[in-house]
């Protein structure tokens, strides 16, 4: 219905071009003739008809290109890219480039409705040289070509090429404030994409064993943005892979003071550093301050975990039915039907175990805050809304049903 609207909009623009062009005695739109051509007639009969294709076409050659035209070419080019007729679209924004007598803000703006063309049809190479040939030569469209770069290089995980390119977009006056977008500028701020770059080259660095480039690259997230967490669990897992579990311990338990809902996602690596401290003892304790102040299902279910490992299996149930009174959960339940001896469980408990555990494997307790994205664990980066860090554990599957 959208593309039907646009394309009806589209016929009227060229009627409307015609009518002035016949009323001060110049034709605008369609050269030496007084009557739009007959491609317009047949565009008119296809979209009435719901031909929208032969209409698209129709109207593309009754259409001549010009300064006037120019943005009619455009909008055309669009509807078509979104409708996913990228090729059509290529077509359409190519015939605008090959008229240089066009005025050079609008073979500038032509140029970047090539390269997102492009990146629609997976063809990163060429939009990338468009779109640095762009942020050379056009000061107006600068901005949103290197937005467009940063997009092709997380595709291609050239996190160096992105990082240099987000940096250019920072202020000149500080690289290391997170807010500072322009102020019509769409996606997160420029802070935030670099912090989480700085991650992606600090794990590269981990996995080969370079410790010092790791922390100087997660240092450098931190002032990018102080309020990435990703950041903080990187750090204190490369402190414990570089043998300074002492130091991972710490830098671990300050994600609480981040962000309290990620503070789960921390507790693998801390019963690794208190295991290697021997004193495993004292996360139970940490823990249990921690769902004081934060009382999350995640914290919950890790504190009856630790509480099973380290007191006993009475303690956690304990825990967990005075817990679940007052934030019922699916995943707490089965916990807790889990931990009941098989003389106290019965055939009928242990099939309904099974049968939550089914519907817990079936939901996504992970979700994006920005776009409802759901999954089954954490991912750093929305494949929805391409946004970074906005995916956590909120522990539902569906409305109303607490994971």
């Amino acid at each position: 219905m959208t593309d039907l609207f646009l394309l009806f909009t589209l016929t009227v623009a060229i009627g409307v071009g015609w009518w002035l062009g016949r009323r001060g005695n110049r034709p605008v739109l369609w050269g030496s003739s007084a009557r739009p051509p007959s491609q317009y007639y047949r565009g008119l009969n296809f979209l009435l008809d719901g031909s929208q294709d032969s209409a698209i076409d129709a109207f593309t050659q009754a259409l001549e290109v010009n300064a006037e035209t120019f943005d009619t070419h455009i909008a055309l080019g669009n509807v078509l890219r979104r409708r996913g007729e990228v090729e059509r679209a290529i077509r359409v924004h190519q015939n605008l480039l090959a008229r240089p007598s066009l005025p050079q803000a609008q073979l500038h703006l032509a140029h970047l409705e090539l390269a997102r063309d492009y990146i629609s049809a997976g063809l990163l190479d060429r939009a990338e040289k468009l779109l640095i040939d762009l942020v050379a030569e056009s000061g107006n469209h600068r901005r949103v070509a290197r937005r467009h770069l940063l997009e092709i290089y997380e595709a291609q995980s050239d996190w160096g090429a992105a990082r240099e390119v987000a940096e250019q977009l920072m202020p000149k006056r500080s690289l290391i404030k997170a807010g500072d977008n322009a102020a019509d500028e769409v996606g997160q701020p420029v802070g935030i994409l670099l912090a989480h770059y700085c991650c992606e080259q600090a794990e590269l660095a981990r996995a080969r064993g370079d410790f010092a480039e790791g922390r100087a690259l997660l240092a450098s997230a931190l002032r990018y943005d102080k309020a990435c967490v990703r950041a903080t669990l990187s750090l204190g897992a490369l402190e414990f892979s570089a043998v300074q579990p002492e130091l991972s311990v710490k830098i671990l338990k300050t994600v609480f003071e981040q962000a309290p809902e990620y503070m789960a996602e921390a507790i693998p690596l801390l019963e690794q550093g208190m295991d290697a401290l021997g004193r495993r003892k004292e996360l139970r304790f940490y823990l249990e301050e921690c769902f004081k102040a934060a009382p999350t299902t995640p914290l919950g279910l890790a504190l009856a975990g630790e509480l099973h490992t380290t007191v006993g299996q009475d303690a956690a149930k304990d825990f967990l039915r005075l817990s679940l009174r007052g934030k019922p959960s699916l995943r707490g339940v089965a916990l807790l039907m889990s931990l009941h001896e098989p003389a106290e469980a019965g055939e009928d408990e242990s099939l309904e175990l099974a049968t939550i555990e089914k519907i817990i494997d079936q939901g996504s307790s992970y979700r994006c805050t920005h776009c409802g994205f759901r999954s089954q664990r954490l991912h750093w980066y929305c494949p929805g809304c391409k946004h970074w860090g906005t995916i956590r554990d909120l522990g539902r599957t569906g409305e109303g049903v607490n994971v």
